[in-house]
């Protein structure tokens, strides 16, 4: 196949260069065999940065990543933030990639069409500032960020970052690939060094091969119910062991990439033979090459595999051949449901057993292989007389991917038994979906191969019991159009009153006569662009001009009012939904009419009603502090575990600075919205004692103590100031270094890096 050769080959030329000798310092200097993880963190230590022993989840670390991928609904902030830099190019190679904003609702060429007529302001604003700054450029229907990543830039041994939670799906090419905000982004595109808390190692051995209707993705779901939703914070997710070798490259692509489940900082699998392979066929050859040459530097050494627990601080073995499918859900992916399980919890939780809607597709699954896989059954199903029940949505991950499935008849063989092809972009995944339904707030289950299932997430409606799975077996059960069909031991009955059984998937890992396109959909940036100049229409609804945030003013926080106390899970998407609000990503001051509108309150079990103490009515969060703000006063809020879990989104951090929130209480943080709150100049604070939580009472008054000498280590003290004229104080934890410290003083991180 003819491809674009991507810019920054002779980057990876010179990192393979140099990187066998950073190994062997680091070897020398830690005294000890190494992880693959350990070697590709040691290799991009910042210039300057010692090699020495990091403590795992203490000691903070600069690094130097490769490069930077941004999606378009994060690229706007990330971009706005860029243009205050002072920087007038990137400093490593960047993309964006146009996903996010394309709504499903018809057909991939009307969908697309529309997008590009309502988003047509974003999209040039996007393309101009990457010609501006030397960043590639993916136009809509170019595909989905991580598979285009994939197929495109990802190599073993290279370390990146991006702003989409789901960025260390590049893991499965043996690329240390993490999840940011876009702040992070803008220190590494403007030159600067990114700093990370070294994270502990979780090793996970597979053993065995997988066979029938078991597929990579059962191997994260499982995964996910032994470790839950954090599990894996401040971790990396290694994975080792003989199974590792029997899995395609894009199957361990959707493993690393559902990491993000469980709150990992990436996860990553070591070089083989499917690596190279798939360079290959891809069209890097020549990366292909350069790696084989140092594959014993790609892979963990000898004596971390045969001693695993005396390197990892945690080792989990999974195996492949006893492994069955798995069906997560709802409302939270580490719900994990062994299949031969899985119709008695349905029928016990009392879920919605007749199954709407089937989903393939997502940065999780949207390869050849799946789609090949996935069609095998359909084909199956349809020559045994068997008729699809469910409605059938297809996403495709890539132009490349799209292109090729069209080719070889495997979208022409879904849409034969109905199903609707959509454009190749995120879609339904994040509630890019334009659902028609009858009632929109009805109890209804649907099936997906993504990777995040939060209520109300894919359609709004928060009675839709999302369930994620593999493709195949969304396939399966869109064909049976029940919960409880389980396709290893069910029959169904066909057109004819037959009994029949569905045949174990087939497929290819790679296109037998490889991959093909017409248009990548890559516009490279603009060699010259002293003239362009990048304009935002002061009356815009969609974009908005950033102006730095106001610096500390030296004083302890002080008697601020509670905005609110959240109860249960607060994800990103609680903080800051996405869907119809998408729109609105690089207008801060529109997007902040959403913050917290999804949390539940803990005095009410209400979302977005909240207490103004002055009127006695419960009103809009966003409502509550835009009054604060207006009377010169901050606000704080309250939270329990693992607040931010979820996407990267920064606006989920930058809202509530916008809107003079001073400080966040919680009883846990997810650890990339920690960082994102930090960044923007936030208290990001957590409980000591988690029992202190039920001291806040509704109409309190919030002071933080002990700012004036804010260190590393110190704990701060939370006063309140009860209505009745009590108080109650506590000790409170939080995790800012020096750097951090000055970020906050500063008012923000790009403040602090401007003043530098």
């Amino acid at each position: 196949m003819t491809k674009i050769q991507v810019f920054d080959i002779e980057m990876i030329r010179k990192f393979y260069e140099s990187y066998p000798s950073k190994v062997k310092e680091t070897r020398n200097a830690l005294k000890r065999p190494l992880t693959l993880s350990e070697k590709i963190l040691y290799a991009h230590l910042s210039i300057g940065e010692p090699v020495e022993d990091y403590v795992r989840v203490k000691d903070y670390v600069n690094f130097s990543p490769d490069r930077v991928a941004m999606q378009d609904a994060t690229a706007q902030m990330a971009l706005l933030q860029l243009m205050n830099s002072g920087r007038t190019k990137v400093a490593v190679p960047s993309t964006v990639h146009c996903d996010h904003l394309i709504q499903a609702f018809k057909s991939a060429k009307e969908d697309l069409n529309n997008a590009e007529i309502t988003n047509k302001e974003v999209y040039d604003f996007l393309s101009a500032v990457s010609d501006k700054f030397g960043i590639g450029f993916w136009k809509p229907g170019a595909g989905i960020i991580h598979q285009v990543v994939l197929e495109n830039y990802a190599f073993p041994g290279g370390m990146m970052i991006g702003t989409d939670s789901h960025t260390p799906n590049a893991g499965g090419l043996g690329m240390v690939a993490i999840g940011v905000g876009g702040a992070d982004a803008v220190d590494v595109m403007a030159g600067m060094p990114w700093e990370l808390k070294m994270p502990k190692l979780i090793g996970v051995k597979l053993t065995g091969k997988l066979s029938g209707w078991a597929s990579p993705k059962d191997v994260i779901l499982k995964l996910a119910g032994i470790l839950t939703v954090k599990g894996g914070t401040n971790a990396i997710i290694e994975y080792f062991g003989e199974g590792t070798a029997s899995l395609s490259a894009t199957g361990k692509g959707t493993i690393c990439n559902m990491g993000a489940e469980v709150g990992a900082t990436t996860s990553i699998f070591p070089y083989d033979k499917k690596t190279s392979d798939y360079l290959k066929a891809t069209g890097r050859a020549e990366i292909a090459e350069l790696a084989d040459r140092l594959a014993d530097y790609l892979i963990p050494d000898a004596e971390v595999i045969n001693e695993p627990n005396k390197y990892f601080d945690e080792v989990i073995e999974i195996n492949l051949s006893t492994l069955e499918p798995y069906v997560n859900g709802p409302f939270t992916p580490d719900a994990a449901h062994p299949i031969s399980e899985f119709a008695r919890v349905v029928k016990e939780k009392g879920y919605p057993q007749a199954m709407e809607v089937g989903l393939i597709g997502s940065c999780t699954n949207s390869s050849y292989e799946d789609l090949s896989r996935a069609v095998s059954i359909v084909k199956d199903a349809q020559s045994k007389n068997i008729k699809v029940k469910s409605q059938f949505i297809i996403n495709p991950g890539s132009e490349q991917v799209r292109y090729t499935a069209e080719r070889d008849g495997i979208l022409p063989a879904f849409e034969e038994v109905g199903a609707t092809i959509m454009a190749n972009a995120c879609g339904p995944c994040i509630g890019q979906w334009k659902r028609e339904s009858d009632d929109p707030e009805r109890p209804n289950s649907i099936v997906t191969s993504f990777n995040r299932n939060f209520a109300k997430r894919n359609d709004g409606n928060p009675n839709t019991h999302a369930f994620v799975t593999s493709p195949e077996i969304v396939a399966a059960l869109s064909i049976a159009g029940d919960l409880c069909f389980n396709p290893m031991t069910d029959t169904l009955l066909n057109e004819n009153g037959e009994k029949v059984k569905l045949q174990e998937p087939q497929g290819y890992e790679l296109p037998p006569k490889g991959y093909a396109m017409e248009d990548s959909g890559y516009l490279a940036p603009a060699e010259d662009s002293s003239q362009i100049v990048v304009k935002i229409a002061p009356d815009s609804q969609r974009l908005q001009e950033l102006y730095p945030f106001p610096v500390w003013n030296g004083k302890d926080i002080v008697e601020q009012p509670l905005l609110i106390k959240v109860k249960g899970k607060c994800t990103t998407d609680h903080i800051s939904m996405a869907g119809p609000w998408l729109r609105f990503r690089g207008h801060l001051d529109n997007i902040s009419d959403n913050m917290l509108i999804g949390a539940v309150n803990a005095f009410n079990d209400k979302t977005n009603a909240v207490l103004d103490a002055e009127t006695g009515e419960y009103i809009a969060v966003p409502k509550l502090a835009r009054k604060f703000k207006a009377e010169g006063l901050g606000s704080v809020v309250i939270a329990e575990e693992n607040y931010g879990e979820g996407s990267s989104r920064e606006h989920a951090a930058m809202e509530p600075r916008f809107l003079n929130v001073k400080a966040i209480l919680v009883k846990s943080f997810a650890r990339i919205h920690e960082t994102n709150l930090k960044k923007q100049g936030m208290l990001a604070l957590t409980f000591i004692n988690k029992e202190d939580y039920n001291k806040i009472r509704e109409d309190d008054r919030v002071s933080i103590i002990g700012l004036t000498d804010f260190k590393p280590g110190k704990n701060l003290i939370a006063e309140l100031s009860h209505k009745d004229g009590t108080k109650d104080s506590f000790e409170v934890a939080h995790t800012y270094n020096e750097t951090q410290i000055e970020w906050f003083k500063a008012g923000s991180a790009l403040n602090y890096m401007k003043g530098k």
